[in-house]
Order: C-alpha cells, then structure tokens, then sequence
C-alpha cells in the first residue's frame, strides 16, 4: 500500500522545514498516494515572514482548513498512516499530548495515535522547559516520535535549506521513506 501522510504545519519559526518537506515528498512521490495539509494561519504568516512569499499554496497537495473535521484523516477508517508535525509549535506539542483534539490538527495526531501509527513531531522551539520535557515524554510513551529541528552538520551543508535538509531527511527516514540523503560513514 502506498503512504497516506498527513502534514500539519503550525506557526512556530522553522518554515524552511515544511517547505523543504514539501519539496522531498514530491521528489518521492512514487511512495504516496495522498497528502493532505493543515497549515495555520500562524503558520501561513511565518511562512510569509520567514521565505517572503506564499508558494506553500502552489504544490500539488490537498489542503485542509483546521477546522475542517470532515477531512478524511480525522478519522482511523480512511488510513492515513504518518503524521508529521512540521515545525511543531510547544502549544500544538502540548494539546497533541494531552488528547485536547480541539482542531483538524490535534484530532489527526490524536487519530493517528489511537491507531498506533506514525506521528513525528518536529519540535521547534528553544529552550525546552519542564513542561515541554513532560509533554514530549507523554507523547514518546504514547506511541509518537519526538524529532527536534536539530541539524547536524556532517554534510557540510551550505545553505539554509541545506541544513533543514538535515532534519527533514532524517523524519523521512523515521517516516519509512526510501529517499537518498548523506549518511554517515557511506562512501
């Protein structure tokens, strides 16, 4: 069966991760057969302040309104089997944690956890207080993967979307993606 991912983009800074997301999933396209994106307006406005344009409306994805609980991933039944939070903002991380499905988001995390299938959290936000600690922890125990927007830098990269590259190849992987990206120690 082909993927069915949802990508739920929130307002926290880091919209270089969900664009270059965007543009990684497209180049595997042949391992998905549907898409879908929930994107704040918080997030459209960090998009706009962080890139300087609005190009998250051009990709060839289904787009949802946060408030659309009709979408077919606020329900187990239509199987969407990944969830990637990409950046994931500490309030998101806090209401995915604590089961407050009071969104489009927060209902599909919830979905995906009941379900006991793939939710990526890409936390992004510095420093972590305990709060944050104890939410990420509720999250891991339940079945979902903290990935924070942590680069590394072993491929010398050497441009911005270089370095979020970093952390968005590393969610593919988690994902179960087949993509082609620097790994350690290969030739």
């Amino acid at each position: 069966m082909n993927n069915r991912i949802v990508l739920a983009i929130t307002g926290a800074s880091g919209a270089v991760y969900a664009k270059v997301l965007l543009d990684k999933l497209l180049l595997c396209k042949s391992q998905w057969e549907s898409v879908g994106v929930v994107m704040s307006n918080n997030a459209k406005e960090v998009w706009q302040t962080e890139l300087g344009n609005d190009n998250y409306k051009n990709y060839p994805v289904n787009y949802y309104e946060k408030t659309d609980f009709s979408a077919p991933f606020a329900s187990g039944s239509a199987k969407y089997n990944i969830m990637i939070v990409a950046p994931c903002s500490m309030g998101t991380l806090g209401r995915i944690a604590n089961g407050i499905s009071d969104d489009l988001v927060t209902r599909a995390a919830d979905v995906i956890l009941k379900e006991r299938r793939k939710l990526i959290l890409m936390v992004r936000d510095t420093p972590y207080n305990l709060v944050h600690i104890k939410n990420m922890e509720t999250v891991t125990l339940a079945g979902g993967v903290i990935c924070p927007a942590t680069p590394s830098f072993y491929s010398r990269p050497s441009t911005i979307e270089e370095v979020a590259a970093t952390v968005v190849d590393r969610v593919l992987d988690l994902a179960g993606l087949d993509i082609s990206t620097y790994r350690w120690g290969a030739e």
